[in-house]
């Protein structure tokens, strides 16, 4: 059965509660049963998780480069900050799409580079809890 990784950075466990105006109120756990719904229906096993520790979205992401899983990837804070994720990205030759809830452009200005995206495949953001099902979407039709 294939496998997609869904890998959640720092502070999505919030989600719902935190600043509901910009990230919405569908929470992590919205997100995934939707996700795992959609999987089901195609045959795919879904792998979520949510760390608030940038190492272990490091090793989740070697993991799936070593199952040659693809990855939904939301690093949250760590997409303008961290090397060390897209380096595993690289190393691991980890397929990922990186999502946002928000559209990162259109708020400050320290969220506009993404240390991430040179190594993603694609870059879906600002639609919510959709560009996580986009990104499957996306996933689904090259699986």
């Amino acid at each position: 059965m294939p496998v997609v990784y869904v890998l959640n950075g720092p502070n999505l466990n919030l989600l719902g509660k935190r600043e509901p105006a910009v990230y919405g109120t569908a929470t992590l756990d919205d997100i995934r049963e939707k996700l795992e719904e959609r999987c089901k229906a195609r045959g795919v096993s879904l792998v979520f998780r949510q760390s608030n520790s940038e190492g272990d979205l490091v090793t989740w992401i070697q993991e799936a480069g070593e199952a040659g899983a693809p990855v939904i990837l939301n690093a949250g804070a760590y997409t303008h900050t961290s090397i060390a994720i897209h380096d595993a990205m690289k190393g691991a030759k980890a397929e990922v799409i990186e999502v946002h809830l928000s559209n990162v452009h259109a708020r400050e200005s320290f969220r506009h580079r993404s240390y991430i995206s040179p190594a993603a495949r694609g870059v879906i953001l600002g639609f919510g809890p959709l560009s996580y099902y986009l990104a499957l979407e996306a996933i689904l039709e090259n699986i």
